[in-house]
């Protein structure tokens, strides 16, 4: 039994059932037992799972150009920044900060996270600072950047019992289980977001709704900066994620490059983490204000984006650092590794009068 599985059964003591959204809350951001709380995971090959950073630094040469294009876009302003949220520990930043000349700003409400990000980034001076949320981001044309986010806010899980859908809620089971138990919609802005979903399921159909991510979508557009906002995440549009097929869901745990769908073991442990709305995320995004430039496959966006640093190869044979961006490049572009399963939404956000 972890610790953050006790907690929680102390919790369920008192309560009698949680949400699955407070409980992965506990989970993932517990400041002692959570799986991110106390500082960043070890990712790539010794870690858990990867990512895109982890793959090199050519994922963060990448987003320089496109930070380099967001700039003359909005006409070269000199006080032009770089803006990134879930900074990890600083690896996509100094990759990034390695490639460009821009401000960076980084925001960051963990004290323990920005520690290892100063850490890292202190060649880079007064560049760079941190900010924690997005309300204190500066009013700035800047081009946001999050890199696998929104997958890991928490999530509501519902059924759908053949005439309506119901918000599986976490029990006690004697002294140490954990359970699911089928009850009624938690709060309405729940049910609002249900009334969006599709009927025609088979009983048992269960799925998830992200309000977090949704509300995190609005504090986007109510944030003071202006430029684009570049989101890279794993997930699927609205008929790909509520399709017939899916009826399992996505939220899954992660621990050693495994997966399965053992949600309630081993809390505090293990990443939980669900497929991305595209689709609503940009919905709200729109009518906060926001406006949808793309939504694309990881690799048709990025092998696009890399067209013109894949020219300057043209005609001279590539040396052993070259060969290994040429690898790094075929794993954030071939659809059989994070080209296809990764999508890349850009929203461009006005400058408020």
């Amino acid at each position: 039994m972890t610790p953050l599985h006790q907690i929680l059964l102390d919790r369920l003591h008192s309560v009698t059932q949680l949400t699955f959204a407070e409980v992965m809350e506990l989970a993932l951001y517990h400041p002692e037992h959570g799986y991110y709380g106390p500082g960043p995971r070890r990712i790539g090959r010794s870690g858990d799972f990867y990512t895109s950073v982890s793959v090199g630094p050519l994922y963060g040469q990448l987003l320089a150009t496109l930070a380099t294009e967001t700039c003359a876009d909005l006409r070269q302003p000199s006080y032009f920044c770089v803006i990134e949220q879930a900074a990890h520990d600083g690896q996509l930043a100094e990759d990034v900060l390695s490639s460009c000349e821009f401000d960076y700003i980084i925001v960051e409400p963990n004290p323990r996270y920005e520690a290892v990000q100063r850490e890292k980034l202190t060649s880079f001076g007064q560049r760079v600072r941190w900010v924690p949320s997005l309300a204190d981001a500066p009013a700035r044309p800047s081009l946001f950047i999050c890199n696998e986010l929104p997958d890991a806010m928490p999530v509501h899980l519902i059924r759908w019992d053949g005439s309506a859908w119901k918000e599986l809620w976490v029990q006690a089971d004697g002294e140490k289980g954990l359970h699911f138990q089928s009850g009624p919609i938690s709060t309405e802005a729940l049910a609002a977001e249900i009334s969006r979903l599709p009927q025609d399921l088979p009983a048992g159909y269960t799925t998830e709704v992200g309000l977090a991510a949704l509300g995190w979508m609005r504090d986007l557009a109510n944030a003071p900066f202006h430029g684009k906002i570049y989101i890279a995440d794993y997930g699927f549009d609205h008929e790909e994620l509520y399709s017939p097929e899916r009826h399992t869901g996505t939220i899954r745990r992660y621990h050693d490059h495994k997966t399965d769908d053992h949600i309630l073991e081993d809390l505090g442990a293990c990443d939980l983490t669900t497929h991305v709305n595209f689709t609503r995320l940009s919905e709200v995004g729109t009518a906060a204000g926001l406006k949808q430039q793309t939504y694309s496959h990881q690799g048709r966006y990025l092998g696009k984006l890399g067209l013109p640093w894949l020219a300057t190869l043209e005609g001279r044979p590539p040396d052993a650092a070259t060969r290994a961006l040429l690898r790094q490049y075929h794993s954030l572009t071939h659809p059989a590794f994070m080209g296809r399963s990764f999508r890349v939404l850009i929203l461009e956000k006005e400058k408020t009068p």
